[in-house]
């Protein structure tokens, strides 16, 4: 599996339902954002959009020819899932030099079961193999594409608290886990975190608390409130990880609530693709500081902050709602 860095030669999001589960009440200010977010993808990459049905169609074209997306490249696909975080249903790319790419079919229970039905969300790498024509590997394994980051030099991050809690694979030993991961995303070294942030309802996804910035380094949020609940998990975290790897620390925005509950707002939440590193941003004191040492760890690209004040409260950010498409070595 290539690191997200690597050239694209796409990226695949799912258009969210107005009637879906995941921004009750909020869903007409999502579909601003996700435009803002397909603009910046399209300056350097094309785009495939999963769509429910035509009408839905007509209304996510609206909103991204309001925000002047260049339609040439963006395709739209009949593919409909149930909620939009294509990180996690989506297809899953592989890669190996000399030949085409491949998708990985992990399967998908909605992060547990936690948000029925799921069916159709589950068969969106099927479709996407279908349509593109490539081969399609059967793991029998559940995965979350926000469960896992990779450096494309051997190396994953996973969380325990994730891909071990048995409303994932029950049947699976960790050391199944870890077969499944080597054979099928071909690295050689898991390296497992603890647990992830407050609020996250995937159960510990890596993609809201540590990410891989090169071969060697990885970014990882850190909270120095020793009161906060995350001040101990991400300290942990931390200290795994600089074991291995040389870490850069990553603040967390202040705490952001919904009806009481804590939203995973989250810096580390970002989406490499091939014009920008798009980072979410909250309207916080941290967002400077957080893009500031985003860019020094990514010299050469562009680092954009998006307002994601807004997509948080269906649990998610960037990183959660994208999919790339790497390019074949």
């Amino acid at each position: 599996m290539p690191a997200e860095w690597e050239p694209h030669t796409s990226t695949w999001l799912t258009w969210p339902r107005p009637d879906g589960i995941s921004f009750p009440g909020r869903y007409e200010v999502v579909p601003p954002v996700l435009a803002k977010l397909v603009r910046l993808i399209a300056e350097g990459e094309a785009v495939h959009i999963n769509i429910w049905d035509a009408e839905l169609e007509r209304l996510a074209k609206h909103a991204l020819e309001a925000e002047g997306v260049p339609m040439a490249a963006v395709e739209f696909h009949p593919f409909r899932a149930y909620e939009p975080w294509c990180r996690d249903h989506g297809p899953l790319f592989v890669t190996r030099p000399g030949s085409d790419r491949a998708i990985v079919n992990w399967g998908y229970n909605a992060w547990g079961g936690k948000y029925p039905p799921f069916d159709l969300d589950d068969a969106i790498p099927v479709q996407v193999a279908d349509a593109l024509g490539l081969p399609l590997f059967e793991p029998g394994m559940i995965l979350e594409g926000g469960s896992i980051d990779v450096n494309g030099a051997g190396d994953l991050l996973t969380t325990e608290a994730c891909l071990l809690h048995p409303n994932r694979n029950p049947r699976l030993a960790e050391g199944d886990i870890e077969a499944r991961l080597r054979g099928f995303l071909g690295v050689d070294k898991i390296t497992w975190l603890g647990d992830g942030i407050e609020g996250d309802d995937t159960d510990g996804h890596i993609d809201d608390i540590s990410r891989f910035v090169s071969a060697n380094t990885v970014v990882t949020a850190v909270e120095p409130d020793a009161a906060d609940r995350n001040h101990a998990p991400l300290q942990a975290n931390r200290e795994r990880l600089g074991q291995a790897f040389d870490v850069i620390e990553l603040p967390m925005p202040r705490r952001i609530e919904q009806d009481g509950q804590r939203l995973p707002a989250s810096y580390a939440n970002f989406y490499i693709c091939n014009a920008h590193v798009i980072v979410p941003t909250y309207r916080d004191a941290n967002d400077d500081r957080a893009l500031g040492l985003l860019r020094e760890a990514f010299p050469g690209r562009t680092v954009t902050g998006l307002d994601s004040t807004d997509l948080i409260w269906g649990l998610g950010s960037f990183h959660c709602l994208t999919q790339q498409e790497p390019a074949a070595k």
